[in-house]
């Protein structure tokens, strides 16, 4: 799994912190002198799969170096309810100033984590793999796409920046008989430096898919909203046209769920596309107790 480059986040940790102390904590700067010390625990109070304890390492460092967090489940594990996944020792005012910061970011990216494992886990036996989307939060997506890892599934293109993917918007504009400027197209593409890919949407087996799979260049098919009759008919068409080296690879995407998502792996499709695994996925819950 690739790690999380903890620098590119922050700002976003910057952002959270600022919002949530602004010139101080009054409450726990009453309550609680400097200088006492104590050690919480965090706590899992749900079945989830951990990540963001490097964030939450880099919250707690913001507000006081003195506090000090021991992890006990690593991001990518599991915990079950009532686990101690970490501790965290050290000033106990500036801890309870920079509790919340840091429980936010550790239940959204837990939340994340969570949800794809349970995608993951309803594909297994398959060939497929789970993919995430651009539907992330603004500002979040490093942070989220690196949930999305922990939690077993792999990520789609960072942005606009580092793939080209010819949706069905864009194909459209070409017309009907797109084939001749989609081809010349792809040629153009081939030339891209930093491209990881070059993708093309379709949401046509007979009238589209035929088509692009003549283009050389295209690594990845996308088949948008397709039923499962059609998406074996898309495998079909693919595996009959390209032969063994089963390329390109055939993505299915859309209004895919925890309850269709075996059934479209099944198909013979070899990535999955689901947008919810970020943008619906639910926060867990996560305590700090003393």
């Amino acid at each position: 799994m690739k790690e999380l480059n903890i620098k590119k986040a922050l700002p976003i940790i910057k952002m959270a912190i600022e919002e949530d102390l602004g010139t101080g904590d009054m409450t726990s700067e009453i309550l609680f002198k400097d200088d006492t010390i104590a050690k919480y625990n965090i706590i899992s109070r749900e079945e989830i799969v951990v990540c963001g304890m490097d964030v939450a390492r880099e919250v707690l460092k913001h507000f006081d170096r003195r506090l000090k967090l021991k992890v006990i489940v690593n991001d990518g594990e599991g915990a079950y309810v009532g686990c101690k996944i970490a501790t965290i020792e050290g000033p106990l005012r500036s801890m309870l100033s920079a509790e919340r910061v840091m429980l936010n970011f550790l239940q959204r990216l837990s939340g994340i984590a969570t949800t794809t494992r349970k995608f993951v886990r309803a594909i297994q036996g398959t060939k497929a793999k789970i993919y995430d989307t651009r539907k992330t939060m603004p500002g979040w997506r490093i942070l989220e796409k690196y949930a999305v890892r922990c939690g077993g599934g792999y990520n789609h293109r960072l942005g606009l920046y580092d793939a080209v993917l010819i949706k069905d918007n864009h194909l459209a504009q070409l017309g009907r008989h797109f084939y001749p400027k989609l081809k010349k197209i792809i040629e153009e593409a081939t030339q891209v430096k930093g491209a990881k890919f070059i993708a093309v949407e379709v949401d046509h087996v007979d009238d589209q898919l035929n088509h692009v799979l003549k283009i050389p260049g295209v690594d990845i098919v996308l088949l948008d909203n397709m039923g499962q009759w059609q998406l074996k008919h898309a495998v079909d068409m693919r595996n009959e046209m390209r032969g063994k080296n089963r390329k390109p690879l055939l993505e299915a995407s859309g209004n895919i769920t925890l309850s269709n998502v075996s059934a479209i792996a099944q198909c013979g499709i070899d990535r999955i596309a689901v947008g919810a695994i970020t943008h619906s996925a639910r926060s867990v819950d996560i305590a700090l107790d003393g």
